[in-house]
């Protein structure tokens, strides 16, 4: 009954894709980068580049028809997460913020709060710059969901 754990990089602007590859190596996982461009990949087995065609949602849409629970998605996206957690897979964005059905919501109506502010000639900040904190919470995130997955019977290796 049980699968293996596969993880997807939403990979276009994603700034931890080394870091995934390195801990998905550790434990024998599976990764498929999903970009609409090509991307250098390393020539593990594990590794797997999709490049598909161009336009809104293409990659987005790639990752939620395959993903399923027991799966785990890296993306900064908060309607591409809002989907994946609805098909009961894990997501985390590479600050280590994870995605759960109990916060989507309000991290779904602050997005579109905040993209209407701007379309409304507001001048809201962008993201603060990626930090090396933010890359070791994504590390300590992505351990710790991988091990509540194997906690829950799905398969690494």
């Amino acid at each position: 009954m049980s699968k293996p754990i596969l993880i997807y990089i939403d990979a276009d602007a994603c700034p931890v894709k080394d870091e995934t590859y390195r801990v998905a190596a550790r434990h024998r996982l599976k990764v498929f980068l999903v970009a609409n461009s090509w991307i250098a990949v390393p020539r593990e087995a594990e590794v797997e580049r999709v490049v598909v065609s161009a336009g809104p949602d293409v990659a987005d849409d790639w990752i939620v028809e395959r993903v399923e629970e027991g799966d785990l998605v890296i993306t900064a996206d908060v309607p591409l997460a809002a989907r994946v957690v609805a098909k009961g897979a894990e997501a985390i964005g590479p600050t280590g913020k994870p995605f759960t059905a109990a916060s989507i919501g309000m991290q779904l109506a602050t997005r579109n709060l905040m993209a209407d502010l701007r379309e409304a000639g507001e001048i809201t900040r962008g993201p603060r710059p990626f930090s090396p904190r933010d890359r070791s919470e994504f590390l300590q995130a992505l351990e710790r969901s991988i091990q509540r997955l194997k906690r829950k019977g799905f398969l690494a290796g």
